[in-house]
């Protein structure tokens, strides 16, 4: 329901900025995370059997002939880890990748959660908008984690 009322100038400009704040900030934290907070084997991050170590992905989606565009959003902080290519064939090395999947995953996922914001001062067709625009533009994003962590985990085993 909205609540604020605003000019269409200042509801895009709000739009975009809120955008921008709620990503940026929430990669932040993310990567502020210790890399233990990934090892619990939650039940967001899990890759299950139906997955097919990724396969699955591949089948749905054909990953692999887009994932390459997508943009690294770890280019932005200095902390991150870039997912592009491996950054080594150790066992560590393949650990580390996987565990950065997952909060490159936990980063969208919780991008996602506040699009219902949008609500308080968008019309209601504007609202819904922007919980498409959340899950539209964060599910690249996700399958391209897991399908990666799922191939990573079958080499792993």
């Amino acid at each position: 329901m909205q609540v604020i009322s605003l000019s269409l100038f200042w509801t895009i400009v709000i739009d975009i900025g809120a955008w921008l704040f709620f990503h940026l900030a929430i990669a932040a934290i993310c990567l502020k995370l210790p890399p233990a907070t990934f090892q619990n084997n939650a039940f967001w991050s899990r890759i299950y059997s139906w997955e097919k170590s990724g396969v699955l992905w591949q089948q749905l989606f054909r990953v692999k002939e887009w994932k390459g565009r997508l943009i690294d959003g770890a280019s932005l902080f200095k902390r991150g880890y870039q997912k592009k290519s491996l950054h080594g064939t150790s066992r560590e090395d393949l650990r580390t990748f996987a565990m950065e999947t997952e909060r490159a995953e936990l980063t969208h996922w919780l991008s996602i959660l506040p699009a219902p914001l949008f609500f308080l001062w968008n019309p209601p067709l504007v609202g819904w908008l922007m919980i498409v625009y959340a899950v539209v533009f964060n599910l690249p994003f996700i399958i391209t984690q897991r399908y990666n962590r799922g191939r990573i985990k079958r080499m792993l085993s």
